[in-house]
């Protein structure tokens, strides 16, 4: 595994025009937490933090739609579901796949080496799909 120093994108700390304004601290807060489990060599950590930071976002993202595209459920659920959303740009969807990807089916599957980077790559579309509704 890398070094890696993260922080996470401003993106994440300014979102603007939700109803909720909690939910992007929650999402920094995962990513924080992933980017630590990461330096520290905790793998497993940082893919867990990482995707209940896509869950949140997801979570924000159907909020704001008011639509059901998404729909509830845990983290994985919700990968599943970026996976399977044809609307969402290919490189969304695979990152969603990689970090789906259970580590004992890594050797035979998309697996992500940088799930904090996958994290930000579906956390940053749904946060710019929602900036970008009326």
């Amino acid at each position: 595994m890398a070094s890696l120093q993260w922080r996470p994108p401003s993106l994440l700390l300014s979102a603007q025009g939700y109803s909720s304004m909690a939910w992007p601290t929650s999402i920094a807060r995962e990513l924080v937490q992933a980017g630590a489990a990461w330096t520290s060599g905790n793998d497993g950590k940082a893919r867990v933090c990482a995707r209940r930071a896509v869950a949140l976002a997801s979570e924000a993202w159907l909020a704001q739609q008011q639509a059901s595209l998404l729909g509830a459920g845990d983290a994985m659920a919700h990968l599943r579901r970026i996976q399977q959303e044809r609307s969402f740009p290919s490189s969304v969807r695979q990152a969603a796949e990689r970090l789906a990807t259970a580590v004992t089916k890594k050797q035979t599957a998309p697996f992500t080496m940088d799930p904090i980077g996958d994290a930000t790559t579906i956390i940053e579309f749904l946060i710019g799909s929602s900036e970008t509704q009326p």
